[in-house]
């Protein structure tokens, strides 16, 4: 049974190192396996070039986090419905200006962010592909960070490269899914790939989330709007997701975090009170 009475919010940043690994699904359908199994989960669409989320829920966003940065909107007001258990946070291209916001601004989005009127077990950020500072900021400002790699040199090599950068900003311990592979023999010997080279060259710790294999369910899914979690129940690719949100559902929030959404504000906007992810 879901843990309603948890005390602290678990966030959570979905990477990859290059696009096309179907890291946005992942995020989509993760959240929606948690929220059926009965947790609350707030999802942010955190990709700035190339923001899906919306498309992927059937959702249509008439207004983003940029509409709130600009003081035009409330958090409250711009949340949308999601599947069963999950609520949405639109993109907003106005985000990189984060950093240049003013004490006052800063203050005011992160009030807003503590007085949303949710109260989920589960804060996933799908952010975008790749090592740029903003994807670098979001990882850091959650205490899991979700990698996802499919069976392709570049998506291993990119992989490791966004490992690598993160390592160097404290982070430490990182979850790898492997995407659109054959089976789990395939899905595991990916992962195997990753481990030998991080255990080689960098001083992390990778664990292994699961696998998605490939299924023309998710492509079905994806025609309809939809999660292939609830369109397609009964797929290959939903028991795997189902199995992967198992695991997420028994990560636990770092010793001493605050269960609240404003402490994820406070790290991506005020770098130098970022501390160890785990």
């Amino acid at each position: 049974m879901p843990d309603f009475n948890r005390k602290s919010l678990v966030t959570l940043a979905v990477s990859s190192g290059k696009g096309g690994v179907g890291k946005s699904n992942v995020s989509v359908n993760l959240a929606a396996a948690l929220g059926n199994a009965g947790h609350r989960v707030l999802l942010m669409d955190a990709d700035l070039g190339l923001a899906n989320i919306d498309l992927l829920l059937g959702c249509r966003a008439e207004m983003t986090l940029e509409h709130v940065v600009r003081g035009e909107a409330t958090l409250d007001e711009i949340v949308l419905n999601g599947p069963k258990g999950v609520k949405f946070i639109p993109a907003a291209s106005g985000i990189e200006e984060m950093a240049n916001l003013g004490s006052v601004s800063q203050s005011n989005l992160i009030h807003d962010f503590g007085n949303l009127g949710l109260d989920p077990d589960f804060f996933i950020v799908d952010v975008a592909a790749g090592i740029h500072s903003s994807v670098v900021n979001f990882c850091l400002a959650t205490q899991h960070v979700i990698v996802v790699v499919c069976d392709e040199p570049t998506s291993l090599a990119d992989a490791y490269g966004l490992i690598k950068v993160l390592s160097t900003k404290g982070v430490r311990k990182f979850t790898m899914l492997s995407s659109m592979v054959k089976n789990e023999q395939a899905g595991y010997a990916l992962y195997q790939k990753m481990l030998r080279a991080t255990d080689r060259f960098l001083s992390v710790g990778v664990s292994y989330l699961g696998m998605v294999p490939f299924d023309e369910n998710l492509r079905r899914a994806v025609r309809r709007q939809a999660s292939v979690v609830h369109a397609y129940p009964q797929s290959q690719s939903a028991r795997y997701f189902r199995q992967a949100a198992d695991k997420i559902a028994r990560l636990s929030s770092p010793e001493g975090a605050s269960g609240r959404l404003e402490f994820f504000m406070e790290r991506l906007l005020k770098p130098n009170s970022f501390v160890e992810a785990v």
